[in-house]
């Protein structure tokens, strides 16, 4: 039997503070890498190119994100967001120079006629989150940056599951 075919995404923003996360966790990766048979990639802000990496035949993706959930700052969680519909694609227009991840489902939805990898969302409760993008502010709040160094960990774990088995329940702890 072939091993599922894993892609790690992280999404974010470098100048919208602790939207960073995503690709903070993928820097964090270096000093202790994921297996070899996973596709690892900071997508950074580039929706489109996520979308059609999407198609490329994965049984599952994880995004690492920044995801405003109300919890404490700092907090991670893993979730499995609703897929959206291969038709629903006029609410969910592509951005060429953005990162919605509702967008990017909704668009490989379409390309790919329904035909979706599964979605789990490694997430962390931000703290500072700029108000629009004309707010340019570097740097991950304190508890982000500590949330970076659990995440590597919480993450080698969720890949080690979803290798041995791409459908199975996953447990956090």
């Amino acid at each position: 039997m072939t091993p599922p075919r894993l892609l790690v995404a992280g999404i974010g923003n470098l100048f919208l503070a602790d939207d960073a996360f995503g690709p903070a966790v993928i820097k964090a990766l270096n000093g202790r890498p994921l297996p070899g048979e996973v596709y690892v990639r900071d997508f950074g802000i580039r929706g489109m190119d996520l979308a059609y990496q999407l198609l490329d035949g994965y049984d599952a993706a994880v995004f690492v994100d920044a995801a405003p959930r109300g919890l404490p700052p700092g907090t991670l969680s893993l979730i499995e967001p609703e897929l959206p519909d291969a038709t629903d694609t006029a609410r969910h227009a592509p951005e060429a120079h953005g990162m919605d991840p509702v967008k990017v489902l909704a668009l490989a939805a379409h390309l790919g006629d329904g035909a979706l990898p599964r979605i789990v969302v490694l997430a962390c409760e931000p703290q500072v989150l700029p108000s629009d993008d004309t707010d340019v502010t570097v740097g991950l709040s304190a508890p982000v940056r500590d949330a970076v160094e659990r995440a590597v960990p919480l993450l080698h774990r969720v890949v080690e599951q979803l290798l041995a088995d791409a459908g199975a329940a996953l447990a956090a702890g």
